[in-house]
């Protein structure tokens, strides 16, 4: 069986538990425990996750895929870090590797987390890594690299 053509993403090499059904090709998500769609964003989310794992962030206060209310509309965010009293700590918003992170997709990424309030924000292309800190009253500041886990607290 042929692998997929996939790229290679600015993250470690891992092993991934790949198979095809159906003519699609799915990827086996730790955090859900299912294999889902590998689409390239998916395959960006999964490297983002599985960075953040191997950096120290506890599996279970990563949340995948879940709904949320933006201005009345529901939008979806990649992934959500909490903290140890169940608040948004970390927003990781992941695009694929064909979409350039320009201000309008870092817009984006912060108007979700307006909503959930998280205090750092990922955005991410698996090519490129934009980390933003959040400062009560101050515009947002660029971190050179992810917060340590439960370093806001």
């Amino acid at each position: 069986m042929t692998r997929p053509s996939l790229p290679q993403l600015n993250f470690p090499v891992y092993e991934w538990d790949l198979k095809q059904q159906s003519n699609k090709w799915y990827i086996r998500d730790i955090f859900r425990r299912k294999y889902v769609i590998l689409t390239p964003e998916e395959w960006v989310r999964q490297h983002a996750g599985r960075f953040l794992v191997d950096n120290g962030y506890p599996l279970t206060v990563i949340s995948l895929e879940k709904q949320l209310q933006v201005n009345g509309l529901k939008r979806r965010f990649d992934l959500v870090v909490f903290d140890r009293h169940n608040q948004p700590f970390l927003l990781v918003e992941c695009k694929r590797p064909q979409v350039e992170i320009t201000a309008e997709v870092m817009n984006q990424a912060a108007h979700y987390n307006y909503t959930l309030q998280a205090p750092y924000l990922w955005v991410t292309n698996g090519l490129k890594h934009y980390i933003l800190k959040f400062n009560t009253g101050q515009r947002p500041e660029i971190m050179e690299k992810l917060p340590l886990y439960g370093q806001y607290e």
